[in-house]
């Protein structure tokens, strides 16, 4: 297992280099929420096309139950922050959140099987990296670069400790894996439909018909990269 840890590393790398690369280049609105959307659809993608398909494969709904409903919990917990912080520190809250929930589905991933750990570890460091520059974005008018590349290593580091909690699940039963990708599963879509996609219209005058399609981009892109793995 110390072996595929090691690739747990990239994704953590890819959310540091988006956050370096916004603050070096300090992109304009409409640029970020391209950004934004583009996140959004990679995400969405790995949720559909990996969670949930490990999720469906449980036989015994009870997991998925339990799973879900800790899940929606876990939703209410986030807007309960939100509206108590709102602003950029609920959003920096969801997205170390959501990091770590990203190296948890890894490391169940790499429990289910390599191929499909490699795919998930690919698909979710092309969405931390995107979703490195929208937080860089999103934080630059209120926070100092140095404080800003603080806050992407902290949530660069969330995914090695998720997916070391992730790896642990080796050692549980399946319907405790099940339960686990069902609250990930959730996890994800709260972070596509209540943050990613809520900031990324804030702004309506940077909404375009090019910036909307990003997130079928993304989308897409995962799709076909998964496409021709498997095939």
């Amino acid at each position: 297992m110390s072996a595929t840890m090691a690739y747990t590393f990239i994704p953590m790398f890819a959310a540091i280099a988006g956050v370096l690369i916004a603050v070096t280049y300090v992109p304009s609105p409409q640029a970020i929420s391209a950004f934004q959307h583009f996140a959004a659809g990679i995400v969405f993608a790995a949720a559909a096309g990996e969670v949930l398909p490990e999720v469906l494969k449980q036989a015994n709904s009870l997991p998925i139950l339990i799973g879900g409903m800790a899940g929606i919990l876990m939703t209410f917990i986030m807007k309960e922050i939100d509206e108590q912080y709102s602003g950029s520190f609920s959003f920096i809250l969801s997205v170390v959140f959501d990091t770590l929930i990203d190296g948890l589905i890894i490391g169940l991933g790499f429990v289910a099987g390599t191929s499909q750990g490699f795919l998930l570890t690919f698909a979710l460091s092309v969405e931390v990296l995107f979703l490195g520059l929208a937080l860089t974005s999103t934080l630059s008018p209120a926070y100092s670069n140095r404080t800003i590349l603080f806050i992407g290593v902290l949530i660069g580091a969330m995914l090695p400790i998720g997916a070391s909690l992730g790896f642990m699940a080796a050692n549980l039963s399946q319907d405790t894996i099940t339960a686990g990708y069902t609250f990930g599963l959730i996890a994800l879509l709260y972070l596509v439909t209540e943050e990613l996609l809520v900031e990324a219209h804030t702004n309506p005058q940077h909404d375009s018909p090019f910036v909307t399609s990003l997130f079928f981009v993304g989308f897409l892109g995962v799709v076909l990269f998964e496409h021709a793995i498997r095939h």
